[in-house]
């Protein structure tokens, strides 16, 4: 009885571990189809590297926005593609955008001209526009200045235009010192420039003598060492250089108004000397080179979330859906 016993305890036992051993059979085999899934989406995840250049061109004011965006595309998306921005101006980047063989992207602080489309369509290039940002034109003293902190919007132009019968501050105001106004500002080169002379002085001759430059940083220097001198430019080289500089409050006829954030976002309180900024890029690069396209969209969706840092205002997320499906056009 007790060998009939242990026999069948016995069996018992055989008949568990073979249960065991047949259950990690099929444990074993999921794991390798899933170790074969996991190499499949690393060799997906390899044939979707890219490499090779983008090469971006264009305007100072968008330089900063740009230049943090392709940094951080270069390291988060795509480490082997280089992505080189540079800072010629709009016009003069557009020089060199609207060629053949030229660059993919000319950053632009205006729109692009109705002769620059044609010399596009001449040269057989495609272009389209994005819009990266708002900016807002600020106009910026001295630190010591302490009289021209706050200036109407018909003061400011009248500084500037040649018609405006100005050359010292008392000219303006009675109360303000009797000493030569120094007006600076951007070069010919730049959108800033023209968005200036075309948008704030309806197209009139800037006042003789105005100092223009090729470069930001000049125009802030200039400005810091100069008690009488008085600059614009866009929003992010003020705000970048607060301890230098002072921006002027503008009254737009419902009290002065100062340029921020908030201010110059769509629809702000800002909104006469807000303008939108822009990146151009060549279709026909973009569905040449693979890398192109790719920064196309790191960009579009993701300069929001660097617009504030450099002192830009970010788009609406409407904008933002209708340029991902432009992109998504290009690639089909």
């Amino acid at each position: 009885m007790k060998k009939f016993l242990m026999l069948l305890v016995m069996a018992v036992l055989m008949v568990i571990v073979a249960a065991c051993g047949g259950g990690s059979d099929e444990p074993a085999q999921t794991d390798n189809t899933g170790s074969e899934d996991a190499t499949g989406d690393n060799a997906a995840e390899a044939s979707e590297e890219l490499d090779g250049s983008v090469v971006v061109d264009g305007s100072g004011t968008v330089y900063p926005l740009m230049s943090v965006v392709a940094e951080e595309y270069m390291i988060r998306e795509q480490p082997n593609v280089s992505v080189e921005v540079s800072r010629s101006g709009t016009s003069a980047g557009f020089g060199k955008f609207l060629v053949p063989n030229g660059t993919d992207f000319n950053d632009a602080s205006r729109e692009i001209k109705d002769e620059e489309l044609e010399e596009a369509e001449a040269n057989g290039i495609e272009v389209q526009e994005f819009k990266v940002a708002l900016d807002g034109l600020t106009f910026v003293i001295h630190p010591e200045n302490d009289w021209a902190k706050e200036l109407t919007e018909e003061e400011l132009i009248s500084i500037f235009n040649a018609d405006g019968g100005v050359t010292k501050w008392s000219d303006i105001r009675p109360e303000f010192p009797d000493e030569e106004i120094k007006p600076m500002g951007p070069n010919e080169n730049h959108g800033t420039y023209e968005f200036f002379y075309e948008e704030i002085l309806d197209k009139g001759d800037l006042v003789d003598g105005v100092n223009l430059q090729q470069e930001y940083s000049t125009l802030v220097n200039l400005v810091s060492e100069d008690k009488n001198a008085i600059a614009y430019f866009g929003f992010g080289y003020y705000v970048n250089n607060t301890d230098q500089i002072q921006a002027v409050n503008v009254d737009f006829g419902e009290g002065p108004v100062e340029p921020s954030l908030d201010t110059i976002a769509e629809d702000g309180d800002y909104a006469p000397f807000t303008r939108p900024v822009f990146t151009y890029l060549n279709v026909d690069m973009a569905k040449e080179k693979p890398q192109v396209l790719d920064f196309a969209r790191f960009v579009v969706n993701n300069v929001n979330e660097f617009a504030g840092e450099t002192g830009f205002a970010p788009l609406p997320d409407n904008e933002i859906e209708e340029y991902n499906s432009v992109l998504d056009g290009l690639s089909e």
